[in-house]
């Protein structure tokens, strides 16, 4: 069954901005949060008068988490779909980060989509009902990175879809896309110019890899089209580095 109410992190940008577009024509109800009050402020108004829910949040933070979804339950108890798109990339190589940094990239990447995705099993699987959640790993979770942490991240969230798609199961499907390039994010806009080239130079379709298209997938995944997937890895990559 396609879910009808939707959370989607990091929905400000990239990514998340997109699939929040794509799934406000889709007729669905969406919750968008970030930390970016800014971004989200603009994309409430580009979609004034449609259901959509914006909130602050900084999902590094265990409290906040905890007090969005309490939010999210109280106000949009048919909350059936999460999608924990939320990311943090630096571009940089391992010894270049301190401890502070470290903790928060492996925070807002992993500890986020596990605070989220916990509260929300909590809260649908006593019930029975079903639910779909997407996770957005990385060809760098496959490959690796030039930022180690990253890769290591990414890697740790394709490890947590297919775990919590057992732990979760039979209510509550989970499913992880892995983009390769994505252009027009601020991730794109980090990446050393050689490790641009090299992705650009692996992937065998023409054409870039924009938002949109990942959002795309991620709307798949959370459809019934997608009914009888959990535990997979869906890329959305050009077919960079076939694997």
């Amino acid at each position: 069954m396609s879910v009808s109410t939707v959370i989607v992190t990091g929905a400000a940008n990239g990514v998340g901005r997109a699939l929040v577009h794509r799934l406000l024509d889709d007729g669905k109800t969406v919750i968008g949060c970030d930390i970016d009050e800014t971004g989200l402020k603009s994309l409430a108004d580009e979609v004034s008068g449609r259901p959509l829910d914006t909130q602050v949040v900084d999902v590094s933070s265990h409290e906040d988490c905890d007090a969005f979804m309490d939010r999210v339950l109280e106000s949009h108890p048919e909350v059936d779909g999460l999608v924990n798109n939320a990311g943090l990339y630096l571009g940089q190589p391992v010894w270049e980060y301190d401890d502070a940094t470290m903790e928060r990239v492996i925070a807002v990447n992993i500890l986020g989509p596990v605070w989220l995705s916990r509260r929300f099993a909590g809260h649908l699987l006593p019930a029975e009902r079903r639910g779909a959640i997407v996770n957005l790993a990385s060809v760098a979770g496959e490959v690796g990175s030039s930022d180690a942490l990253y890769g290591t991240v990414k890697a740790g969230v394709i490890g947590l879809t297919k775990s919590n798609a057992m732990n979760f199961a039979p209510y509550i499907r989970v499913n992880v896309v892995s983009p390769g390039l994505i252009v027009n994010t601020a991730i794109a806009d980090r990446i050393p110019d050689y490790r641009y080239a090299e992705y650009k130079r692996q992937e065998q379709l023409d054409g870039d890899i924009l938002p949109e298209y990942v959002a795309d997938v991620c709307a798949y995944l959370l459809s019934d089209r997608s009914r009888t997937l959990t535990g997979s890895l869906l890329r959305a990559d050009n077919g960079c580095y076939p694997r």
